[in-house]
């Protein structure tokens, strides 16, 4: 794709060197509910600047004309609470998180130098047509100091719509004991999300979608080719809604995978899961979900029904059935594994299925 560079770049010393360091704009391809209500596009067709500071991304934010105008952000380094600060003007930033709130038509994107968020974490709220992509966000917590964004790695809230969480790799060092929260959570009306070629490690949480019983308008959500890895439990939590996850890798699941309840429904394809306890059910509570599922591979997992424990297996059939509205390219489950391990995550080369058992 033919960019054109920065009509405004920001100014830090060495900057300007960046741009022969930043990954390619939209190498990977989009799939799922992102490309429906309109389709998800970010900042594409907008000025391009380059930051290595919070501040400044929150300086990008503030400078645009307006906060419909389209905006790709180039990020290379360390984010840090030390280096963002709340900048005021027509945007709403924060000095402890890196939000989007209000906002449209934005792309936040890693260079092949690499974009860290450390301890600092990202929160859209009332936002929409947002791509965060070739990022790494580590352990951001809700309690301890310092504290960010709940403790959530990404965060959605009221009245998000249309977001691509494409190739980052999100991390915690533990769970809600040791402070942390979530990987990537979905509240309050956030609707038509593709989460794909992420990396999920080391957390008590992966996600949810619905924060409460009552948090109904959640869904559309798409998962592939994710690689959730040493997890507790929430590969989504599923109030309500639908989700569709295929072709993602599981492994060392120590509590529960998919878990649809309270009405929630996901269709569940040629999705791999080694070393899993309970991958798919309704967990937590006796208001079931539902699920539709074929072509999974399941190896060395634990089937564990209990009060308010449903496990689908072990010999796990569909209780419903879901029409998926978009087209998708689907791998064989027994490719799964290879292809995450080699594509999944940022600082991966954007790399993607070639749909013959191999990357590209």
């Amino acid at each position: 794709m033919d960019i054109s560079l920065t009509k405004k770049t920001l100014k830090t010393a060495g900057l300007a060197s960046l741009a022969l360091a930043f990954s390619p704009l939209y190498a990977a391809s989009l799939e799922g509910y992102a490309t429906q209500n309109g389709n998800t596009t970010g900042g594409a067709g907008g000025n391009v600047v380059y930051a290595t500071t919070g501040t400044q991304i929150n300086q990008a934010m503030c400078e645009r004309a307006d906060d419909d105008t389209p905006l790709i952000i180039y990020v290379t380094g360390v984010i840090n609470h030390g280096n963002t600060e709340k900048v005021s003007g027509s945007c709403d930033t924060r000095d402890n998180e890196i939000q989007f709130k209000r906002v449209k038509n934005l792309s936040l994107i890693g260079t092949s130098g690499g974009a860290l968020f450390d301890e600092i974490g990202i929160h859209l709220r009332e936002a929409s047509n947002i791509i965060l992509q070739n990022l790494h966000i580590r352990n951001v917590k809700k309690s301890g100091s310092p504290t960010s964004n709940g403790g959530d790695a990404i965060g959605m809230e009221k009245d998000v719509y249309n977001v691509w969480v494409d190739h980052n790799f999100l991390e915690a060092s533990g769970g809600e004991t040791s402070g942390y929260d979530s990987l990537l959570d979905m509240k309050n009306n956030t609707q038509y999300v593709t989460v794909s070629y992420n990396h999920f490690y080391l957390s008590g949480r992966g996600g949810l979608m619905g924060s409460s019983d009552s948090d109904d308008q959640n869904g559309n959500v798409t998962f592939h080719h994710n690689w959730y890895d040493t997890i507790d439990s929430r590969m989504p939590l599923l109030r309500h809604g639908t989700a569709h996850a295929y072709n993602n890798y599981y492994n060392d699941i120590a509590k529960s995978g998919m878990n649809p309840r309270i009405g929630g429904s996901i269709k569940a394809e040629n999705n791999h899961f080694e070393r899993a306890k309970n991958p798919i059910g309704t967990f937590y509570t006796n208001d079931m979900g539902y699920w539709d599922i074929s072509g999974n591979i399941f190896e060395d997992v634990t089937w564990s029904p209990a009060s308010k424990e449903h496990p689908a297996g072990p010999n796990p059939v569909s209780t419903t059935s879901i029409s998926i509205p978009y087209s998708y390219q689907l791998d064989a489950a027994n490719c799964v594994k290879s292809i995450v391990m080699q594509s999944a995550g940022s600082q991966k080369g954007l790399k993607t299925s070639n749909g013959n058992c191999g990357v590209h």
